[in-house]
Parts: C-alpha cells; structure tokens; sequence
C-alpha cells in the first residue's frame, strides 16, 4: 500500500509541475482600424521538450470557453516568450513583418487571436487550464481588465493562476491607451513587451484597479467603485505598527487619508471629469521615498436628447444620446450574437448594435421603442446605436412600415438619406443567375445604373430560392459598407414583380416626433401638396382638424394622452396613434 500512495504522490506532484511551465503574460491591442495588430504573449517557465501538449484558446464576448483551438509545435526553453498574432484582413497575415507587430515576429499567426480588447484567453496542457486572463464568463468592456486599444500585462512572479482570473496580478492600460500611436512601430515604446520576470518586485507599489484609466462612463451614473492594490506596503493608522497609509485626491481637492486597502465609492455626476490621485505615506505623513503614487482619470458622459432618428445621424460619433421620440422596428437579425434591430421614424433608419445584450426585451418586427438611450458609433461608415441600458417594453406594437420607393440612381447619389430604413428599388434586373447564397453580393442594374444587392439574413427563406431572370421590385433595408450604398432583402416576398404605377407612386406618411412634448408634430410625404389633418381623441371625438402645408401640426393645445390621427393627401389616407407627454 505504501508504494500505491509513494506512486499516487508522484504523479500528483508531476501533474502540478507540468501545469507550471507556461504562464500568459501579455494582451495587446493595437492602435489600427479594428483594434489590429492583435498580439498574445506567453512565457515559458520551464525547458519544454514537445510543445504538443500544451495549446490556447480565446473566450470571446463572455461566451465561456471554446477549448484549446490553436496547438503549439517544436519545443521551448525557460525564459522564453511565445507570442501569437492576428493581423487582420489589411496584411498579410504571416509572420516575419516585425513592424507589423511592435517589432516582434509572432510564433503563430492566428484566427483565434483576434481579441477585441473584451476577450478572456486560455492556456492549456494535456487539455486542461492552466492559466487564464480575463472573465471567460463575462464580456469585458467597462470592467477594469479591459485593453481596448491598450494592453493587459502579468505583474513580475505571479502566475498561473488555473481557471481563476486573478485580477490583481495584472496591471492595465486602460482603454483608448495607444490611440496616439501613428504606426505599429511606435507603439512598441509604449506596449511592455517582453519585460515579465518570474521574481516578484519587492518594492511599495500602489494601483487603481478600478476605474480604468481614460474610462467613459455611461450618462445616468451616479456613483463609481474605486479599487486599489497595493504591494510591499502595509497600509493602517499611524500608531499600529504599520508602513504607513494612503494620501489621495480627486480633481485636486484632498480626501481624508486612507488608513485601509478597501474600495471607495465616489459620488460622479453625468457631464463631468474626474482625476485621482493616490500616494503612499510614512506614519509621519510624508511621501516614501523613491515617491510611489499613481493616478488615473476618467469621465461620465454627458446624455443629450434628441427627438428623432435624423437628430441622432446629425449627433457626434462617440457620445450618448437619448432618443425621446417613437423608432418602429423594421427587422430584427435572428442570426449571430450581436443583437442586431433596424430601427426608423419617419425622416431616417439607424442600426442597432447590441452586442453586450442590454435590450434583453422581447421586442417583434412592428414594435415600437421610446426612450432607447446609447452611443453613436460606426462600422464601415454604416452608423451604429450600441444601446447603454434596457428599454422596459414595447411602447406600441402592431405597426406598419411602407418602405420608400428609389431608384438605382437615387440610392447610388442619396444613400446616406437611405441606411438602415425600408426602401423599394421597383425595377431592377439581376446580373447572375442561379440560387440566392447567404453573404453574398448581387450586381443589380435599373437602366445604366448599377448597384449591390446584398444577402445578408442567412436564416431567412431567402436563401436557396432562385434568382430572377427579368426585372423584378426588390424591398430591403438601405445598407453601407464602406463607400457602397446597397439593398438588404430579407425574405423570399422582398423579391416581386415590379409594383403598378398606382402603387408606386402611392403617398408614404409619417409622424413624429412620436411621442412629443415639443407641442407639435411634423407630418410628411413623398410629396409636397397640401395635407389634411384630423385628431380624434380615444374617445372618438374629434378635436383637431385643419390642413397644414409647412408639414407641421400645432398640438400645444392638446392635453397629455393618446390620439388617433388621421391624415389625407389626394386620394391617399392613413390613420396614425400619437402619444401627448
């Protein structure tokens, strides 16, 4: 029996220092569109004979593990550094540009490192975790491990840590750290690659975790933890025994000293900017010396209203706005992870982009959504809405959405009036012939003008079907990608015959802003003539009833409350809910 548990211990210790000869040491992302080149550092603590064993894999959004999916190959020598790349699709994707990659060349080129500055990563031997960066439960962005455009990098002797991501072994760039870089080389200055030592510091060092450095936060929040980690430093009062305590600041103005290692919870208003600064003291109160402080800043955005979609295009990339006005929803993306909903009022369309799933609402197509506060960004020069909180429910539902009709030649010259709304090219013909393929783009022609259809929903039953071979109306969502304004059908009745002139030229209406407290509402078409309006109460009667001709109906006489409108042009007539404040 004595040589089963002789036998058993051994194993156990071989297990546990086999599990101790790789540790991940570095994250980096870098400054160029895309957030590339992407780079992951690993150090090898003990001389490895076959790297085959051991292998790595990335945890992207807060999806949990995907497993080992890039093995390594040859061996490897204590002290050495494995670093991995992704260059993205602007280079060449092989190894031996060391400008490419801050002046190192990577071991690997990778899919699988194309992290996004939110992304956990994993290193495993025999199959098992042996060290992880990162919550691979949780997406990153807005916690303090966060490296957009910056760098995460393992603090001297710790490490692995297993399974368990050891926040405080790590010290941080916070986002937005290498925007400044004018190339990749540049930014090798910056990034601290290549400096991990397995012998930890033993000098006083003070971080804040928490909030990350350059961090914006969301409009609406009103108090921020502050974190710290200190090192080699006992921190507690004057008269107990140790090192010393904590001097801090915010903007400037001294706070009480810090006898503790605890958070603080600092009280922030929407609009403002916030510096700390922290520094370790003797019992005497006076600065250590070398001086060991740190100091980061962050801000809270400012929120700013708007009452329409065409307001929010017009808003600066980067800021958060409000949307106080009614969005119908045109399409909801079924596929993929990014939440994705087309949203339009009657003047513009946005594109919603959610990939953190903060409108965890049940939403349909027809639903509509007041009050959706988040960021205007862009991606391809298509703007984005990346919504900052939930919206509790559906303001209406049911609604209806006549699509625009445009030619070939209005999209190719007016596209921007077109992203992300309905619209209905009438008669177009179709350059291929065969089936329809999912992420596939399609030359259409209407006269000498040429455009792209692109199909793009692949789990709706457009795909597979045939390709017209005459001219056919094609619906979509007005799309951009880059300098290209296209079409996006969605499903097989998108693909029609061409409307009738009676059709086609059939008046659209619009109302909004919808819900309004400006004390009017602007009514347009899809053409200028005289509008006449009547407003009915929900109890039926009437209450308003005059013809406008500037688009815009006076309701400041109005009590809060719900009305049917209905609205008449011509022979074309509609009937719309407006919603008081």
């Amino acid at each position: 029996m004595k040589k089963i548990y002789f036998l058993l211990l051994t194993l156990l210790v071989a297990s546990f220092s086999f599990g101790q000869d790789m540790i991940i040491t570095g994250a980096f992302d870098g400054p160029l569109t895309g957030g590339t080149p992407k780079l992951i550092e690993i150090y090898v603590v003990n001389d490895i004979a076959d790297l085959s064993t051991y292998g790595f894999g990335s945890a992207t959004n807060g999806g949990g593990t995907d497993g080992e999916e890039l093995t390594f190959a040859g061996s490897a020598s204590a002290g050495d550094f494995i670093y991995v790349g992704f260059e993205g699709s602007g280079g060449s994707e092989n190894p031996g540009s060391t400008n490419a990659y801050f002046g190192i060349t990577p071991d690997y080129i990778d899919s699988n490192a194309a992290i996004n500055g939110d992304d956990a990563l994993e290193i495993f031997s025999g199959g098992a975790v042996i060290d992880t960066f990162g919550d691979i439960n949780n997406d990153g962005t807005d916690t303090a491990w966060e490296y957009l455009d910056g760098w995460a990098y393992r603090v001297d002797g710790t490490g692995p840590d297993g399974s368990n991501f050891v926040e405080s072994n790590w010290t941080f760039s916070g986002p937005n750290a290498v925007d400044g870089c004018t190339d990749n080389t540049s930014c090798a200055s910056i990034f601290p690659i290549g400096t991990y030592s397995t012998v930890g510091s033993t000098a006083p060092s003070i971080t804040i975790t928490s909030p990350s450095n350059n961090s914006a936060l969301a409009p609406g929040t009103t108090s921020v933890t502050l974190s710290i980690n200190v090192q080699n430093f006992n921190v507690g009062a004057t008269t107990g025994g140790f090192d010393g305590h904590i001097h801090w600041t915010i903007n400037g103005t001294a706070q009480p000293m810090k006898y503790d290692t605890n958070d603080e919870i600092l009280t922030v208003t929407d609009g403002q900017s916030y510096t700390v600064f922290m520094q370790l003291v003797d019992n005497s109160h006076t600065p250590i010396a070398p001086a060991v402080d740190t100091t980061i800043m962050f801000s809270v955005a400012s929120l700013n209203q708007v009452a329409s979609i065409t307001e929010l295009r017009a808003g600066t990339l980067g800021e958060t706005y409000e949307l106080t006005g009614e969005a119908i929803i045109s399409y909801i993306v079924t596929e993929g992870n990014r939440n994705q909903k087309y949203i339009q009022d009657g003047g513009a369309g946005i594109l919603i982009d959610d990939t953190a799933g903060l409108l965890s609402t049940a939403f349909s197509n027809g639903d509509g959504i007041t009050g959706l506060r988040g960021q205007l960004t862009e991606y391809a020069n298509t703007l984005q809405f990346i919504p900052t909180q939930n919206v509790a429910s559906a303001s209406s539902t049911g609604n209806t959405l006549t699509p625009i009709v445009v030619s070939v030649s209005d999209l190719l010259n007016n596209g921007e009036n077109y992203e992300s709304r309905l619209i209905t090219i009438n008669s177009a013909t179709f350059a291929d012939a065969g089936t329809f393929t999912d992420n596939t783009n399609y030359n259409i022609s209407e006269g000498a003008d040429t455009t792209i259809c692109r199909v793009a929903f692949g789990d709706e039953d457009l795909i597979g079907t045939d390709i017209p071979t005459t001219a056919v109306s094609i619906t979509g969502l007005g799309g951009q990608f880059d300098d290209d304004y296209q079409i996006f059908p969605r499903y097989t009745s998108d693909i029609a015959a061409p409307l009738s002139v009676t059709n086609f030229n059939a008046t659209t209406f619009s109302l909004y802003p919808n819900p309004t407290n400006t004390g009017s509402v602007s009514i347009s078409s899809t053409n200028s003539d005289a509008i006449s309006v009547q407003v009915f109460d929900i109890l039926g009667k009437q209450v308003k009833n005059q013809t406008i001709t500037n688009n815009t109906l006076n309701v400041a006489n109005l009590k809060s409350g719900v009305y049917i409108v209905k609205i008449t042009q011509n022979n074309a007539s509609t009937t719309k809910k407006l919603v008081i404040k």
